[in-house]
């Protein structure tokens, strides 16, 4: 599956996103405590641009009345509907078992490995004889 170099990790600092286009699709790239996830910017629910809406903790209760935040910038809130997603799953927090955001699949790599490859160019000799440029085959 092709490889896309997407950001540097600096120009994503933690409990932020940065929206890129790889081969035509919207992906919000999330760092989540130093943690790289891929979110497609589009709410299954009804297709607003979901990783530009907010970036929230989790609310939850025990009793009526009570509720307390968990999880401190992990979900992502869908700017048209106020849908929650959870960044490190894509599950929807209204309907876990049946909504879903599209997920791919983000790693963070040295450049000195995307920049050395496994590439290595054909090289030929080349003199300079008496003011000619000659190359040897």
């Amino acid at each position: 599956m092709p490889r896309h170099v997407v950001a540097r990790v600096d120009e994503i600092p933690a409990g932020t996103c940065k929206i890129v286009t790889v081969r035509g699709r919207e992906i919000g790239i999330f760092n989540v405590k130093d943690s790289f996830y891929g979110l497609i910017n589009r709410c299954p629910h009804q297709g607003a641009p979901l990783c530009e809406g907010a970036i929230v903790s989790r609310l939850v209760s025990s009793l009526p009345g009570e509720y307390g935040l968990s999880r401190p910038g992990e979900m992502i809130r869908c700017p048209w509907h106020c849908w929650e997603f959870d960044i490190t799953t894509g599950k929807s927090l209204c309907d876990p078992n049946s909504m879903q955001a599209r997920m791919f699949n983000v790693e963070v790599e040295p450049g000195k490995d995307l920049v050395e490859g496994p590439f290595v160019a054909e090289a030929v000799e080349v003199s300079v004889e008496d003011r000619y440029v000659v190359v040897t085959m």
